[in-house]
């Protein structure tokens, strides 16, 4: 199955490090079962996207907790990271969301499919979501417009061979 894996920048380099990476909770999103079933219509590339969408916002609230890009100081830019993979076993979660899944364990690089990660022009727009991921789960619709104009941007599309470069360029 196809999932898409929350991560940050310095998850990424750590991935690129060690090879492998563990999610943090084993979550992650996917075009499931049940996130078909909640729209109406849509193909499965357009559900992927919304599963994409989902694993971005997740990305917001591990770069929030890490504190990746929001100090001046900050080693790492904040950039949205989603990571593409495809594994065999993952334990659908509709309890939790409708695009949720558990993956056991470590996913390697060789699992990895893609990589999708915001451009420069995004940071602005990150930094401030990263700020109000929270509140906009909260239902703040201040926060969740905030959130919608980070969302306004695509994710880069980056195949695997890339990552090496990709950390390079930052």
């Amino acid at each position: 199955m196809r999932i898409y894996l929350p991560a940050t920048l310095s998850m990424l380099t750590a991935l690129s490090t060690a090879g492998e990476f563990r999610p943090v909770g084993g979550t992650a999103f996917a075009l499931t079962p049940a996130l078909r079933e909640s729209y109406l219509d849509g193909d499965d590339e357009e559900l992927a996207e919304a599963a994409i969408r989902e694993a971005a916002r997740a990305s917001l609230r591990l770069m929030a907790a890490e504190g990746d890009g929001a100090d001046e100081g900050a080693s790492l830019p904040a950039r949205r990271v989603v990571i593409a993979a495809d594994v065999d076993e993952v334990k659908l979660r509709p309890d939790l969301d409708v695009a949720v899944v558990k993956t056991p364990g470590m996913v390697t690089l060789a699992d990895v499919a893609s990589l999708l990660v915001d451009g420069s022009e995004a940071e602005d727009k990150v930094i401030r979501a990263m700020e109000l991921v929270d509140a906009a789960d909260l239902g703040d619709e201040d926060a969740e417009l905030a959130i919608g104009d980070v969302e306004d941007f695509d994710l880069g599309w980056y195949a695997t061979q890339e990552l090496p470069f990709l950390l390079e360029l930052l």
